[in-house]
C-alpha cells in the first residue's frame, strides 16, 4: 500500500500554486493544494503545533482536547497541507477528528451555494453518520460552517431542504446521497475535500459501485482522504483510482494488539446457552451483545425484559429515530443490555463500555475486530467475550488466528464462578421490566418526518435526528476525542 497509487487525475503540478491553508479571515474562493508530491510531514505532539485556524484551537481547548491521538498526530499535518491521506486506525482511535479537523480548517471561510456542498464525508451506516456529525458540530459552529446529515430512515424532504439552504459539509450514507442527487437536490461539482470513513465496511456491505459513482461526480483535482480500521485488497481499487500520491499512515494496532483489551472464548453447552446469556446480560454494568439476525435480537430482548433485565434492540429493522433513542437510553444508563446485529458494529461510541459479548460468533476476523472495537476505546480497558458451542470451536479458532489474537479459552457453565469473574454475570431479578424513555426523551411529533420541527435558535437547522442540540458539549477528556 506504500507504493505510489495510480491516478486518473491531473498531476498536482497543473493545479493552483502552493499556499498554506486559509482560515476564517480568508476571502479566497479556491482551496490550497500542493503543486507536487513531497515527503510526508512528521507527526506532531500537540494541536498547537498544527497550522489550523485559531477558532479551532480555541474550541479544542474548550472541549478539553489537548493531546492528539497517534493517528491524529500523524495525519493532520499532511491533511491540513492538502495532501491525499490513506489512514488506518482501529475503531475508537480518533479517526473522526483526524480527518474532521483538517476538513473543517480547509473549508473555513468559504460559503456553499444552494445544493452544492464543499466537503463530503461518506460513511457506511446511519449511526456512524450521526456520530461523525455530533463529533464535528461544535468545531463547525466555531468556524460558522453548516453541516448537513444525509441518511436513510429520516425525512428526505427535510434533508433536501437543508441542502437547498446551503451546507458547506455533508455527512452522508451512499444510498441516500444518491437519491438526493437523482432528485436534483444535491450536486457534487463543488466538492473540494472528500472523506471515505470506514471504507472497508462500505466495501464489505456492497457499497463500492455507489461510492465509485459518487466519487466520479466529485472534481478530480480535489483532496481525498480515506480512513479505515483495516486496509486490504477490497479498497485497493479506490486507492488506485481516486487518491493521488497519498500519504500512508498505519499508526494504530488492530484490536487484537490493544493491550487494554482482553479476549475470551467461553466454551458452553448447547442447552446452557440461554441461561448463560441471561446471566451475563443481568450484570451490574452495561454490555453490548451481538447476534446474527434482527429476529433473534428481538426474541432475546423480549426474554430479557421478562426476566428483569433492562434490554433494548438495535438493528436495521428499527426506524432511525427509534435507533437514536435506543442509543441515547443506553448511553445514559436507562438501558443496560444493548442487543444488536452487525449493523451497529461500527456506529456505536459509548464511553466506559467494558464488555462486548458475541452471542453468535462473527462470520470472520474483521467482523470480530469491529464488534470488539466498541470497548477498550480511547485507551480504556475492556473485554470481548465470545460464546462458543461445540460445533463452532474450529471456526472460532481460525478467526482468532486470522485476527492475530491469542484468547483465553475456558469451558464454563451458567452457574460457574469463572463466568462471574470474566463477565460479572449474576442472576436476574425475575421481575419483568419495561424500558421507557424519560419524559424529556419521549418521541417528538414529526420525529419520523411529519409534524413540527425542533430548531436550533442559533442555526435554524433541524436536530431531530440526534435528539441533542448542535454543539452541546460532549464528555471531556485530556486527549483527542476518540470519535
Amino acid at each position: 500500500m506504500n507504493r505510489r497509487a495510480r491516478s486518473t487525475r491531473k498531476p498536482r503540478s497543473q493545479l493552483a500554486a502552493p499556499a498554506r491553508h486559509r482560515g476564517v479571515a480568508s476571502g479566497q474562493s479556491d482551496f490550497a493544494l500542493p503543486t507536487e508530491a513531497s515527503p510526508a510531514l512528521p507527526a506532531v505532539g500537540s494541536f498547537t503545533d498544527m497550522d489550523m485556524p485559531q477558532a479551532l484551537a480555541d474550541e479544542l481547548s474548550r472541549q478539553g482536547v489537548t493531546v492528539p491521538f497517534p493517528i491524529q498526530a500523524a495525519t493532520l499535518p499532511n491533511a491540513l497541507a492538502g495532501r491525499d491521506v490513506l489512514g488506518r486506525g482501529r475503531t475508537g482511535s480518533g479517526k473522526t477528528l483526524a480527518f474532521g479537523l483538517a476538513l473543517l480548517a480547509r473549508t473555513a471561510g468559504h460559503r456553499a451555494q444552494p445544493r452544492r456542498p464543499l466537503a463530503l464525508v461518506l460513511v457506511p451506516t446511519r449511526e456512524l453518520a450521526q456520530q461523525v456529525t455530533q463529533a464535528l458540530t461544535p468545531y463547525a459552529r466555531r468556524l460558522q460552517l453548516r453541516l448537513a446529515t444525509v441518511v436513510g430512515g429520516l425525512s428526505i424532504g427535510r434533508q433536501a431542504g437543508e441542502l437547498r439552504a446551503g451546507a458547506e459539509v455533508v455527512v452522508a450514507t451512499p444510498g441516500r446521497l444518491k437519491d438526493l442527487i437523482e432528485r436534483g437536490d444535491c450536486e457534487l461539482n463543488q466538492v473540494r475535500i472528500t472523506v471515505l470513513d470506514e471504507a472497508d465496511q462500505m466495501a464489505d456491505m456492497g457499497f463500492m459501485p455507489q461510492v465509485t459513482a459518487l466519487l466520479r461526480q466529485v472534481p478530480a483535482d480535489g483532496q481525498r482522504m480515506l480512513f479505515s480500521a483495516t486496509l486490504d485488497r477490497n479498497i485497493d481499487e479506490l486507492v488506485s483510482r481516486f487518491l493521488a500520491d497519498p500519504v500512508v499512515h498505519s499508526v494504530d494496532p488492530s484490536a487484537g494488539a490493544v493491550s487494554t483489551m482482553e479476549h475470551h472464548l467461553l466454551h458452553i453447552a448447547d442447552g446452557d446457552k440461554q441461561a448463560t446469556v441471561t446471566r451475563i446480560a443481568a450484570r451490574d454494568g452495561r454490555v453490548i451483545m451481538f447476534l446474527d439476525t434482527k429476529h433473534a435480537v428481538d426474541r432475546l430482548v423480549r426474554r430479557l425484559l421478562a426476566s428483569g433485565v433492562r434490554a433494548a434492540a438495535l438493528h436495521g429493522g428499527k426506524s432511525q429515530p427509534r435507533r437514536t433513542r435506543t442509543l441515547d437510553q443506553f448511553k445514559q444508563g436507562h438501558v443496560t443490555a444493548l442487543i444488536a446485529t452487525n449493523v451497529a458494529a461500527r456506529g456505536i461510541h459509548v464511553d466506559d463500555l467494558d464488555l462486548v459479548v458475541n452471542i453468535d460468533p462473527p462470520a470472520d476476523h474483521k467482523d470480530y475486530l469491529h464488534r470488539g472495537g466498541r470497548t477498550a476505546r480511547a485507551g480504556e480497558s475492556g473485554r470481548v467475550v465470545t460464546l462458543v458451542l461445540p460445533h463452532q470451536r474450529r471456526d472460532m479458532s481460525r478467526i482468532m488466528v486470522d485476527a492475530g489474537i491469542t484468547p483465553e479459552v475456558v469451558t464454563v457453565h451458567s452457574g460457574d464462578a469463572e463466568l462471574v469473574r470474566i463477565t460479572g454475570a449474576r442472576t436476574p431479578t425475575g421481575v419483568a421490566v419495561t424500558v421507557t424513555a424519560p419524559a424529556t426523551e419521549q418521541p417528538r411529533p414529526g420525529a419520523n418526518g411529519g409534524g413540527r420541527r425542533r430548531r436550533s435558535s442559533q442555526t435554524g437547522r433541524s436536530f431531530a435526528a440526534t435528539g441533542r442540540q448542535p454543539g452541546s458539549p460532549a464528555r471531556r477528556g485530556s486527549r483527542g476525542r476518540a470519535a
